[in-house]
């Protein structure tokens, strides 16, 4: 049971509440969830993030309390001021951005809620588990062994936001039958309209995001006899589409529809770098090729930053494939690059260049 962590919070008067850079559905519904319960019971709590909230969880009830870390003294009073830290879905102070050494430094307790391995030292307290579906997941966790009376439809419909978004709508493999019941008590107790969560979070697209994911399709390539596929988004796709790079969120998942691919990797360029995202099927484990690269993550989805520009970063990646994943590299390569795309991509694809080029 997370006792300490529950005891810390409830001897805390104000409290913060971070989460990692590009924040995802997990990252915020987690963070949202208890920084509103945390209100409820009495804390004075600030939510803060190096990145704006995306697009597609604006919705949410309280979302509007999450600020922007911009180094201003009052959040920079908040933090030192804080009797505790709290870090959500993330757990080394390079994935949070420019707000993480103020959060590390701070004289408050740190505490940590996270499903990812290879946990930094500079917290005070944990609830981690590996095995955790998202920490939408640990957070419910804490909050019905604190209180599950105070868990209203805002938290409830946060926290199904975190887990329906880190489990591919509760599709991969760690979904259990504990967890599907963690659900429906969500459902039933916030009293939740699940078709218009998902509709908000998934269905809600700008044409912008449409145009770039046209590009993006576009650039697809196949490695390792078709069992790897990687597509890219560079910063001129994301300039001359208008889009914002949070609205790119899922489009990797488009790689692993492919009949059989078994390994996705996203190519993301920014001003600093490449950022690469990996996602994988079966038993294909992607996390300690992302580590490699100075990432980490979990067996089925990692990601790791290179501080260079897209196309000698993806090709450091894709050279490292075969010693991270030994049952692709004896496969032929003679098709590598090639793209053959399935009926449905192929339609898609068709549909959005027709769209751009209008």
């Amino acid at each position: 049971m997370p006792d300490k962590i529950i005891s810390v919070l409830q001897d805390a008067q104000s409290i913060v509440i971070s989460t990692h850079t590009r924040p995802d559905g997990d990252a915020i519904g987690s963070q949202l969830a208890l920084g509103l319960f945390l209100r409820r019971v009495g804390k004075n709590v600030l939510l803060l993030n190096s990145d704006p909230t995306p697009y597609n969880m604006e919705w949410l009830n309280g979302a509007d309390l999450i600020q922007t870390f911009d180094g201003s003294l009052s959040q920079l009073e908040s933090v030192q001021q804080a009797d505790a830290v709290v870090v959500v879905d993330t757990n080394g102070q390079n994935r949070m951005g420019e707000v993480g050494l103020s959060l590390r430094n701070a004289p408050g307790k740190k505490l940590l809620i996270d499903h990812h391995t290879d946990a930094e030292d500079w917290f005070d307290e944990s609830w981690s588990r590996e095995t955790a579906s998202s920490a939408g997941q640990l957070v419910y966790e804490i909050l019905s062994s604190w209180n599950s009376d105070e868990i209203d439809r805002d938290i409830a419909e946060a926290l199904y936001v975190a887990i329906m978004t880190d489990t591919g709508s509760f599709r991969y493999s760690h979904v259990t039958p504990e967890l599907h019941r963690m659900i429906a008590q969500l459902i039933q107790q916030g009293d939740l309209d699940v078709s218009k969560i998902y509709g908000e979070v998934y269905e809600t697209r700008s044409p912008e995001s449409i145009r770039l994911l046209s590009r993006v399709l576009s650039t697809l390539e196949m490695w390792h006899g078709g069992r790897v596929g990687t597509m890219a988004i560079s910063r001129t796709a994301l300039r001359e589409t208008g889009a914002a790079i949070a609205e790119a969120d899922g489009f990797v998942n488009h790689v692993l529809t492919l009949d059989g691919v078994s390994v996705a990797v996203m190519f993301t360029e920014t001003a600093r770098g490449t950022k690469a995202s990996f996602r994988s099927k079966e038993d294909f484990e992607v996390n300690k090729w992302a580590a490699s690269f100075g990432g980490g993550g979990h067996k089925h989805a990692a990601g790791a930053f290179l501080k260079e520009r897209l196309e000698p970063a993806m090709r450091r990646v894709m050279n490292a494939a075969a010693r991270f994943l030994p049952a692709v590299s004896s496969v032929d390569d003679s098709s590598e690059g090639m793209v053959e795309l399935g009926a449905e991509d192929a339609a898609l694809l068709e549909s959005l260049t027709k769209m751009r080029d209008k």
